[in-house]
């Protein structure tokens, strides 16, 4: 089974079942156990061919399938040192399997050197090993599905800013607040606690983002101009082109950087008018991931998120819960909601494809 989306129109949906091939030497099949659906899922989307999300898992036109991340175990093995049972964490298509082709397989796992993958940024393409059972529990996973991937570009989010050395005092201004990248960058921006951290969102959020306390003032969309005028870097998470022209025409000369992070709001009508302030440049996760791991090494890296990752997920206990759903017509209904914002923020979404 496989869960697949118009590439034309993100609201017609199908499912297919793809006859099953015998595997080649050196492949593998991956039985897909669960996966998270998120904000970012929509983002892939809406991106899927400007930033080739649609290459990863190949299907016919006009369809697509889109990338979420999760946790699948090795069904079916033709490759020497990849053993049936292997449980592995990584980037799947929505459905319930997957053929592999690893390079070297060791400890911590492989990557796929499928050819149509060759060229996709390498982040996307590494599978982990993982114990079995999992250590920390099923709440460890679930956490891990839904929060480990939007964390990292969060972490990376809060690197960058760092990097282009704000004054103490200047603000930083997140939109789609209540989205778990943007919770995740307030997180670690006052974590640091020498900037302002404001979040925008929609009016019917406001309470419920304030109530998370990472955020020193939240404003519904709309209200952008009841800002004080003052240095700002604006992280834009919601992809509204509405929301952007406000915060530039508001804060005009003021604003340090404009980073354009996710979609969330893909389907916002497009503003008209000049953009005033600097030009809005594209953030992608993978280029920063390989240029801090030449900066640090990976391992530095690694052990970096790691150790505020660990107070994170801490933090998002207080306040997230997880709801499980199986099967592709709970899976199409959470996708749906997704889509069209109507999804609690306080709730992760764990999908099994299998009813």
């Amino acid at each position: 089974m496989n869960f697949e989306v118009d590439r034309t129109d993100l609201h017609r949906c199908r499912v297919v079942d793809d006859p099953r091939r015998d595997l080649g030497p050196g492949e593998a099949r991956l039985e897909v156990d669960a996966f998270a659906l998120t904000a970012n899922n929509i983002t892939y989307a809406v991106a899927g061919d400007m930033l080739r999300y649609w290459d990863f898992f190949p299907t016919e036109a006009p369809w697509g399938r889109v990338p979420v991340w999760g946790f699948a175990d090795v069904m079916e093995s033709r490759h020497d040192d990849l053993a049936v049972g292997t449980r592995v964490y990584g980037y799947l298509p929505m459905g319930t399997e997957l053929v592999v082709s690893p390079g070297r397989v060791d400890n911590t796992g492989f990557t796929d050197r499928a050819a149509h993958r060759a060229a996709m940024a390498a982040a996307y393409n590494r599978y982990a090993r993982q114990p079995s059972p999992p250590a920390g529990g099923a709440h460890a996973e679930d956490q891990r599905m839904v929060l480990s991937p939007l964390f990292v570009t969060s972490f990376l989010i809060d690197d960058a800013i760092a990097d282009g050395a704000p004054a103490p005092g200047d603000r930083v201004i997140l939109s789609s607040a209540s989205s778990k990248t943007a919770l995740g960058t307030a997180f670690c921006l006052r974590r640091r606690g020498d900037l302002e951290v404001i979040g925008l969102t929609s009016p019917g959020n406001v309470t419920v983002v304030e109530s998370l306390g990472v955020y020193d003032r939240v404003v519904g969309y709309g209200d952008e101009a009841a800002l004080d005028v003052a240095p700002s870097v604006f992280v834009d998470i919601a992809g509204s082109a509405a929301v952007r022209l406000a915060v530039h025409e508001h804060l005009g000369a003021d604003l340090r950087s404009s980073m354009i992070v996710g979609v969330t709001h893909w389907d916002a009508p497009p503003a008209s008018g000049a953009l005033p302030g600097p030009a809005p440049s594209m953030f992608f996760a993978p280029d920063r991931i390989a240029a801090r791991s030449r900066d640090w090494g990976r391992g530095e890296l690694d052990a970096r998120l790691e150790a505020v990752w660990r107070e994170y997920a801490a933090w998002t206990d207080g306040w997230l819960r997880y709801e499980h759903h199986a099967g592709p017509e709970a899976l199409e209904q959470v996708y749906r909601a997704l889509l069209d914002n109507a999804a609690d923020p306080t709730v992760g979404f764990v999908i099994r494809p299998r009813p």
